[in-house]
């Protein structure tokens, strides 16, 4: 390239104005309406679920299971909680199969009639096969007949609280509802909530009518 080359100013194109796309359509006569294309999409906003709208623990069969919930309501403190339900999930987790990730969990869960329904996780070499101890106490109570459930207990050796895993709390939503959840190491309890606590936007049937 040579110096009158490199000292020659760069070329200024016009600019173009643009139509918008329903400008540069035109109707002729007999034509068949134009589709409506992405402009015309009503765009809405979704209305978030209020924490007072979210289901009650206690009917859970119909829509009325969609009790109001004051937001006040929380469940049994630590000194509510029996002993039995906690050294329930602790003897379960004993059982649990975990050859592979040596992480034991067992769960209590606790029926409206105070029947204690336990399970412990079991692992599989293919690892999605695996099922956690949620969802293995909760098909046990199923399968049993029970249908309302009030709360659930969760026991692993750790320091820190060790909530369920996404899979167990849309299944504990769909057939317990918005039952207590507590987490408990080999010591004791280390943490209460509700199951909307770890579940604030659930995917239930409502959103299928």
């Amino acid at each position: 390239m040579s110096d009158s080359d490199k000292r020659r100013p760069a070329p200024v194109w016009p600019k173009v104005e643009r139509r918008s796309l329903p400008d540069r359509r035109v109707e002729r006569p007999g034509a068949p309406p134009r589709r409506p294309g992405p402009e015309d999409l009503e765009v809405r906003t979704p209305r978030p679920i209020r924490r007072d709208e979210r289901r009650s623990g206690r009917d859970r069969r119909d829509d009325s299971a969609w009790q109001a919930l004051p937001l006040e309501i929380t469940i049994a403190s630590d000194a509510d909680v029996t002993d039995a339900l906690v050294a329930a999930a602790i003897l379960a987790r004993t059982r649990a199969h975990a050859r592979y990730s040596g992480f034991k969990v067992g769960a209590a869960l606790e029926t409206n009639d105070g029947d204690v329904v336990t399970g412990c996780n079991i692992e599989n070499a293919t690892y999605g096969l695996t099922l956690c101890a949620e969802r293995v106490a909760l098909v046990k109570a199923l399968s049993d007949g029970h249908a309302i459930f009030t709360r659930i207990v969760v026991v692993a050796d750790t320091d820190n609280p060790t909530p369920p895993c996404g899979p167990c709390r849309q299944l504990l939503w769909e057939y317990c509802g918005d039952i207590g959840v507590i987490l408990a190491n080999l010591g004791g309890v280390t943490a209460t909530m509700r199951l909307s606590d770890l579940l604030p936007m659930p995917f239930d049937g409502r959103l299928l009518e």
